[in-house]
């Protein structure tokens, strides 16, 4: 069994900065993938931020040079680093796991997520 386990939102003032956190536990396998969803209210969720195949990182054209996705590989956690939020990056964010093993069988887990709210 995997869990995932969001911390790190909050309220937060337009331009502040945030740093989530999302630590995976249980049968985790090499191979991997974690990621950053959010979903506002009335909306669908969406990506944020994640890491390609080449393993480097793409962002959310709403996001980019504002937000930084990072990983500690040894701890299966990863980060999400967010500055300069404004009142439209209010959202539930989630956690995202994606594992295959070697022959093909593919895993998703999601966390619980964690509330950023952005406001003055």
């Amino acid at each position: 069994q995997v869990r995932l386990v969001e911390s790190g939102g909050g309220l937060v003032q337009p331009g502040g900065s945030l740093r989530l956190s999302c630590v995976a536990s249980g049968q985790i396998f090499s191979m991997n993938t974690m990621d950053w969803y959010r979903q506002a209210p009335g909306k669908e969720r969406e990506l944020v931020a994640a890491f390609t195949s080449s393993r480097s990182t793409t962002y959310a054209d709403s996001v980019k040079g504002r937000f930084t996705i990072s990983r500690d590989n040894g701890r299966n956690t990863v980060y999400l680093q967010m500055g300069s939020l404004k009142p439209e990056d209010t959202a539930v964010y989630y956690c995202n796991l994606r594992q295959w093993t070697m022959y093909g069988a593919s895993y998703n887990y999601w966390g619980q997520g964690t509330q950023v709210t952005v406001s003055s």
